[in-house]
């Protein structure tokens, strides 16, 4: 159990450096200050969401296993995803029409 708590902060650094990274990728020339809290937040909670699909698919479904490992392939690679997709609408999509 206790590698599935260290999983579950991996996952959520995870996200709050992709997001960060999202920043530096996509400008956005008519920012206003005070999103960057919003946007880690959003990451961290795509990360947390993708991690546990990743686990769900990964370990139930492929590998049949009776316990889930949050720090798994599937958790990591779910988790990254997610994480990116999630900070990418926020800085790109959805900031675009406000």
């Amino acid at each position: 159990m206790e590698n599935n708590f260290v999983g579950i902060g991996i996952w959520i650094v995870m996200g709050a450096v992709i997001s960060f990274v999202m920043r530096i990728l996509i400008k956005r020339p008519e920012e206003t200050p005070g999103h960057v809290p919003v946007l880690v937040a959003i990451g961290v909670f795509g990360a947390v969401i993708g991690g546990m699909l990743g686990v769900g698919i990964f370990e139930f479904g492929v590998l049949q296993r009776d316990d889930p490992i949050a720090w798994s392939t599937g958790g990591i690679a779910g988790a990254a995803t997610f994480a990116a997709f999630m900070s990418f609408i926020y800085r790109w999509g959805i900031r675009g029409l406000i």
